[in-house]
């Protein structure tokens, strides 16, 4: 028979994992703007869509401000992409600043 032991998680660990969880859902949130950009029949400010709209606006309004489209295409929500999962793989990734920290 095989124990398995369960160690109890410090709130490094939990803040690490809430820091993980947050970088994941922004990413995920991105992805799905960029899928609205397909249908630009959908109004963004009805349910479902604000569930996407309302928390990834205050990152691309600003950005849009700097990076014009390129053929017409907005490409704000895929740099904000690659910055988040980049974001994500500097503080909590196999070799990130959190993750060290916690093992250390």
């Amino acid at each position: 028979m095989v124990l398995l032991s369960i160690k109890p998680m410090n709130p490094s660990s939990l803040g690490a994992i809430a820091v993980s969880l947050l970088l994941g859902l922004m990413t995920i949130l991105f992805i799905f703007r960029i899928v609205l950009t397909w249908y630009p029949q959908a109004e963004l400010t009805r349910f479902p869509f604000n569930l996407v709209v309302l928390p990834t606006e205050p990152f691309l309004r600003p950005l849009r401000k700097i990076v014009a489209p390129i053929g017409g295409v907005d490409i704000t929500p895929i740099i904000w992409v690659g910055l988040f999962t980049l974001i994500r793989e500097i503080l909590v990734g196999q070799q990130g600043l959190i993750t060290m920290a916690i093992n250390h």
